[in-house]
């Protein structure tokens, strides 16, 4: 019982920071609707390249685009968590309140999950109004599933770079959008990564984005079952299961060396 008043105390903990997030999103609702509106319209652009040579190359071309602006968004959000805190003033008061970093970060993560899932949405409604979606064949369950896995692989990318922001107040946050567009050039968005230089589809290879963008094609285009994503979803995982400890534990170091150094105030 104790164990589970424990556990109860912590998500809450955790949604107060879902809860703040989304406050911090009111406030700066003008440029949520610039950057969903860009968004969008990038999706679109890159769906109507698509109308042009088949339905097939349409949904090929939009599943990339709102499978990237999921989990790329999913990356920004958990990278820039103490970029976020600087910016608002309140770094110092986050990081010294009595409460654990993985409640801090997982409050995060699940923000930038709903906040995600709330925004592919408005994307899909819509993209529906100037293309037409063919999903006839499409496997929804498997592609959610595909969708879910592929977060928690992200969120650990996503708490590794966050360690940037960390250690260089400046240069941190660049680093992380740099990161950010090198993950979309190596994971096949737009295009298999056949197409890439023999020495970068190795890097290919290392990217949970490649994977997840596999199967979530093989789902929606093909209808595949679970059971024939089953090796993309298994590598997906283990990515996920080794980065998210990883990422909590580079995290807690440079949170300490941090510290040490005086990196913890608005200023840096």
């Amino acid at each position: 019982m104790r164990l589970a008043g424990e556990l109860v105390r912590e998500f809450k903990a955790s949604f107060a920071f879902v809860e703040r997030n989304f406050y911090l999103t009111k406030r700066y609702l003008g440029w949520e609707i610039v950057f969903l509106s860009y968004s969008t319209v990038n999706a679109l652009t890159i769906g109507l390249i698509g109308v042009t040579q088949s339905s097939e190359m349409v949904m090929y071309l939009v599943i990339g685009a709102l499978f990237w602006s999921f989990l790329g968004n999913i990356f920004m959000i958990v990278s820039e968590s103490v970029a976020w805190e600087r910016w608002e003033g309140t770094i110092e008061y986050t990081f010294m309140a009595p409460i654990r970093r993985l409640t801090h970060l997982g409050g995060m993560c699940l923000f930038g999950i709903i906040y995600g899932v709330v925004r592919t949405i408005i994307m899909i409604t819509i993209l529906s109004i100037f293309l037409d979606f063919d999903f006839g064949r499409a496997n929804i369950f498997s592609a959610l599933l595909v969708l879910l896995i592929s977060s928690f692989a992200f969120i650990g990318l996503g708490l590794i770079a966050a360690v940037l922001p960390l250690i260089s107040p400046e240069r941190g946050p660049q680093a992380t959008n740099i990161i950010q567009a090198l993950i979309l050039l190596i994971s096949g968005v737009y295009y298999p990564i056949s197409v890439l230089p023999e020495w970068l589809q190795i890097f290919s290879r290392l990217s949970p984005g490649t994977y997840a963008l596999q199967a979530a094609r093989k789902a929606l285009l093909k209808g595949a079952q679970i059971t024939e994503l089953k090796s993309e979803l298994i590598i997906i995982a283990v990515i996920g299961v080794i980065l998210i400890p990883l990422g909590l534990w580079v995290f807690n170091l440079a949170e300490k060396w941090a510290m040490r150094a005086g990196k913890l105030k608005r200023s840096g």
